[in-house]
């Protein structure tokens, strides 16, 4: 299977431990971006995961690069130039504190990349799948008209497309999502949502839900499910279900809807005590592709998805370093998480 993700990559810096950005007087220095994460868990998986962006030619930018690299992603097709590689910082929250995210990606290459810098008739040669998010389009009006023609060009060669929404208020307002997004989705097969992102940007919402006290309704994201599927003609709709009891511990599931036999799929549901959130959508976009794309059925592929992204929780950084017997592994039930000898 070989599959084209598009989208930002950015330097993550963080404090070490716990620490507040105030207190801190030095930072981790890692890599991250949605769909470079996806692009991981898939070439960990042993996909043919290709990254599509634009970085500069500079030594930070090299270094984006190598960042994928070793863990086998295809970057053949990386556009190098611009001046600046994207920056987000990254408090990481404990307790009843909530993590918080600075952006500092204004005037980074890909966003200020023009369509004509990718030649997407030969990125989809022989591809299966394409996967961006809707942070990608929220940089700007040039990255709304990039992710279009990649969607038409996807679509120009029989490549099933998937989209997690992913809205990011610190980006774009929600009339300019809304506008954006359903733009896009028309293009979509795949749809990737959470509890809040649909309500965001498409005004759908689950009822007798409350997603900070950790309440959550199956019934009301069915509706959620189709009321999307309607809107677009998605062949499926994916919704992670995050009830957030603390910022260590979250209950975490999701639900997969197959339009054509009319499922409605729950997983199973892990009580996650978490060292690392970030990439836990991610996560769980790689699992959902890797499974459908490996002819898994609708329950088998939610609870892989789920499984994959239960694991990333517990891993530092945004990619996901787990392998595919981990993921089976845990999927099939086995979450003692006793020492492997």
């Amino acid at each position: 299977m070989k599959v084209v993700t598009f989208g930002e990559l950015m330097v993550r810096l963080q404090p070490y431990n716990y620490e507040r950005f105030v207190q801190a007087d030095h930072l981790e220095f890692s890599f991250g971006g949605g769909e470079a994460n996806v692009a991981v868990s898939l070439a960990n998986y042993g996909a043919e995961a290709v990254f599509v962006t634009k970085l500069p030619a500079h030594a930070i930018g090299q270094a984006a690069v190598n960042s994928l690299r070793r863990y086998g992603v295809d970057t053949t097709k990386i556009v190098r130039g611009g001046d600046r590689v994207g920056i987000y910082y990254n408090e990481k929250g404990a307790s009843q504190r909530g993590s918080v995210c600075i952006y500092d990606r204004a005037h980074s290459a890909i966003q200020e990349s023009k369509p004509s810098d990718f030649d997407w008739d030969s990125i989809f040669e022989g591809v299966d799948w394409f996967h961006f998010t809707g942070i990608t389009p929220a940089l700007g009006a040039n990255l709304v008209e990039t992710c279009e023609a990649a969607c038409k060009a996807a679509k120009a060669k029989g490549v099933k497309i998937s989209c997690d929404l992913n809205y990011r208020g610190k980006l774009w307002t929600r009339e300019q999502a809304r506008e954006a997004m359903t733009r896009l989705c028309q293009y979509v097969d795949v749809c990737i949502s959470n509890e809040e992102d649909a309500k965001d940007v498409f005004g759908i919402e689950a009822e007798a839900t409350d997603i900070t006290a950790g309440s959550l309704n199956h019934e009301g994201y069915k509706s959620v499910a189709k009321q999307l599927a309607d809107k677009f003609g998605f062949e499926k709709v994916a919704i992670t279900l995050r009830e957030s009891h603390s910022a260590f511990d979250n209950g975490w599931s999701a639900m997969l809807y197959d339009v054509a036999s009319g499922e409605y799929c729950f997983s199973k549901k892990y009580d996650l005590h978490i060292i690392d959130r970030v990439g836990g959508g991610d996560s769980f976009g790689g699992g959902l592709i890797y499974s459908l794309l490996s002819g898994k059925s609708t329950q088998e592929a939610v609870e892989f998805a789920v499984a994959a992204s239960a694991l990333k929780h517990s891993i530092e950084g945004d990619y996901n370093m787990v392998t595919l017997p981990e993921v089976e592994k845990l999927a099939g039930g086995d979450g003692s998480g006793r020492i492997q000898r």
